[in-house]
């Protein structure tokens, strides 16, 4: 589930933002929601990330985001220990889509919507399913800045020879997450 928002929605100011850190299988995730659903999700998240990561999304969303993991974060947080513990449908949450706009959200609402845990897609597919199909390296730009990563999955695209393709999260946590959904065989050690 979804709920269609964009940078400029009237009441901006009303907007309330909780974020958290949460242990998971590839590190710390740094997670922040509004009473739309998830905004943001953040790979990697070290005490650097924790200091900035507030301050950045009261800029970009208009709000001071308050650290709190019940509340807002309560379902997402029990849906990514499920998603981690082998759920497939775990990760069916309500989104908030502020944070991206034009090709960028059309592609990963698209991804969000079209490609199921377990699958992979290409980069080149996905832009033909959006209606552009010369545009397989804005769809890489459209991976790169995705907010919501994991939950959108960008991990699920990949390049046309099999490569793994780029990973903001980077390509160990790529090759995770794959291995959890049975994409790839599981690494040995």
């Amino acid at each position: 589930m979804d709920i269609e928002t964009g940078p400029t929605d009237a009441g901006r100011a009303a907007t309330v933002v909780e974020w958290t850190v949460v242990e998971s299988a590839i590190g710390p995730l740094f997670l922040a929601a509004t009473g739309r659903g998830l905004v943001r999700v953040e790979f990697h998240a070290d005490a650097e990330r924790r200091e900035r990561m507030p301050a950045r999304l009261a800029g970009q969303l208009g709000a001071e985001p308050v650290e709190r993991a019940s509340g807002l974060l309560a379902e997402p947080v029990r849906r990514l220990d499920r998603y981690f513990s082998g759920e497939p449908d775990a990760l069916d949450l309500p989104l908030d889509w502020s944070l991206t706009t034009g090709f960028n959200r059309q592609v990963l609402r698209e991804l969000a919507s079209g490609v199921p845990y377990g699958t992979v897609v290409g980069y080149g597919e996905l832009a033909r399913r959006v209606g552009q199909p010369g545009a397989a390296q804005a769809v890489g730009a459209a991976m790169g800045s995705n907010p919501l990563p994991l939950v959108v999955p960008c991990h699920r695209v990949v390049e046309s020879d099999g490569g793994l393709g780029g990973f903001g999260g980077g390509l160990e946590t790529k090759r995770r997450l794959l291995a959890l959904e049975g994409v790839l065989p599981a690494p040995l050690f």
